[in-house]
């Protein structure tokens, strides 16, 4: 259980630098919050489960703050790119559609 949870820690430290380098990377505020959100949504789930291989007397409440961060990352992320939508932040000229534009008639 040691290099499963090890190799898990690894994995979620990867996503998580990942995660960072796309907040740095991506060319509008919209693709970084996608970025980030679902870097680190995955990379802290992965270290939660590394963390339980090699703590399983922690691994109900590791899953329980699992859950949260499963329920909570992605509904902030959506209301954060659906503010900077209404704001008026400037797209990427690599944008190609606007769905929520095409919604609202805009």
């Amino acid at each position: 259980m040691d290099i499963v949870g090890g190799l898990l820690l690894v994995g979620g430290a990867a996503f998580l630098l990942f995660g960072g380098l796309g907040l740095v990377r991506m060319p509008d505020v919209f693709n970084r919050i996608q970025a980030g959100t679902k870097a680190t949504t995955l990379g802290t789930l992965l270290g939660l489960a590394g963390i339980a291989c090699l703590q399983p007397d922690w691994a109900l409440k590791l899953f329980l703050i699992g859950l949260f961060i499963l329920f909570t990352n992605p509904i902030s992320s959506q209301v954060l790119a659906r503010a900077a939508h209404r704001s008026g932040a400037r797209k990427s000229a690599l944008t190609a559609v606007d769905r929520l534009e095409e919604d609202h008639g805009a």
